[in-house]
């Protein structure tokens, strides 16, 4: 797994340097397919693919696969014209968790281009308390006020500041368990 997530992170790092982030959908499925597709593929059997399959993560059942379609519909419709709506429609996709694995990992760049699209604004990753923010995340299905709170007091308007672009990455592989390093002896 850790040389997974190594050459993921990799990947992740390849995807602003070279421009490619410019050429995913802001906001959509298919932004989110590309996202999963860019960062796992070649690494996870399923990159892009949405799962058929029902899911669970310490005892929470995301969205069950016979209704995910009608789900990730539902969740594409939302709007994002503030901030609010922007992490409404961020709590609702991971309800609905659309991948296997990765989840997290995508969902995280896919909020920061919705963020950057209609705000003119990212999350400054470096500065999001992995616990606090995993607490945020597992309580967001009934009140998103936590998340909100959190993730909207460590906005940047730093869209293209490539540190706060990459720190955020190793932030976002953090929370799942990654640190860089951790791998090699």
């Amino acid at each position: 797994m850790k040389n997974m997530d190594k050459e993921s992170l990799s990947k992740a790092y390849r995807l602003f340097e070279s421009g490619d982030i410019d050429t995913i959908e802001v906001g959509t499925l298919m932004g989110s397919q590309q996202l999963h597709k860019y960062l796992f593929d070649g690494l996870l059997a399923l990159a892009g693919k949405i799962r058929t399959n029902n899911i669970s993560k310490g005892g929470f059942r995301f969205a069950t696969a016979l209704y995910l379609t009608e789900a990730l519909e539902k969740v594409e419709q939302m709007p994002e014209a503030n901030f609010e709506e922007i992490v409404a429609k961020y709590v609702e996709m991971n309800i609905v968790h659309p991948f296997m694995e990765g989840n997290g990992r995508a969902m995280r760049i896919w909020l920061d281009l919705i963020l950057k699209k209609q705000l003119k604004q990212v999350v400054n990753w470096q500065f999001v308390d992995k616990t606090h923010y995993l607490q945020a995340m597992e309580r967001s299905p009934i009140n998103d006020l936590e998340l909100s709170t959190l993730l909207g007091s460590n906005l940047t308007n730093h869209i293209s500041d490539h540190e706060i672009v990459f720190k955020g990455i190793d932030q976002s592989y953090y929370y799942e368990g990654y640190e860089k390093g951790s791998d090699e002896e």
